[in-house]
């Protein structure tokens, strides 16, 4: 991972931008949000540098309805890649409302997506609610392996590396309604 990555932003991944509309429909009539994360161009398979929007984090507690959405800011990630945000009007007006600039003051791009949620159905403005160019990139988006793994596998690296020693594999477990180890034995 660089330290220093370029602070350009270049686009949005078109699957990212497919995703957006998908989600933004499906939440209608109410408004949609997230924010916006982009990985380095280079990582992307570009030879530029840059940044490229590839993902959108929702922030669990948000709540909306047909005219905002509330987001828990104290539940958002304070995170490098995080670019600016994303929301959407089911009215289909695609420009900010005051309440809409009072909330761009952090990132770069700000994105509105309105009804009916198709293709050209969304503008980009920057944090002063001004319309700004955000290209469409097609690239293949990284594999994301953070879920990719099972208990047994958490159980097993936990057990590698001598950090809990509670965790019982199954077949060492004196009775099945043992619930040591796991996920959530560090709770305890």
């Amino acid at each position: 991972m660089r330290l220093f990555r370029s602070s350009e932003l270049l686009g949005i991944a078109r699957e990212t931008l497919e995703f957006v509309l998908e989600a933004s429909e499906e939440t209608h009539p109410n408004e949609y949000m997230g924010f916006l994360r982009a990985d380095d161009a280079r990582k992307l398979g570009l030879d530029r540098s840059g940044q490229v929007i590839t993902n959108v984090l929702v922030i669990p507690g948000t709540t909306s309805n047909p005219v905002s959405a509330t987001v828990k800011t104290s539940m958002k990630p304070n995170d490098v890649s995080s670019v600016g945000s994303v929301h959407s009007h089911p009215n289909g007006v695609l420009r900010p409302s005051d309440a809409d600039l009072s909330t761009f003051g952090q990132g770069k791009v700000h994105m509105i997506v309105g009804a009916p949620y198709g293709r050209d159905d969304w503008r980009a403005f920057d944090n002063q609610g001004e319309r700004t160019t955000l290209d469409v990139v097609d690239v293949d988006l990284p594999e994301d392996q953070f879920f990719d793994f099972t208990q047994s596998d958490i159980d097993a690296e936990l057990l590698a590396d001598g950090r809990h020693s509670g965790v019982v594999a199954p077949e060492d477990r004196e009775d099945d309604d043992d619930d040591r180890g796991g996920l959530f034995s560090w709770l305890r």
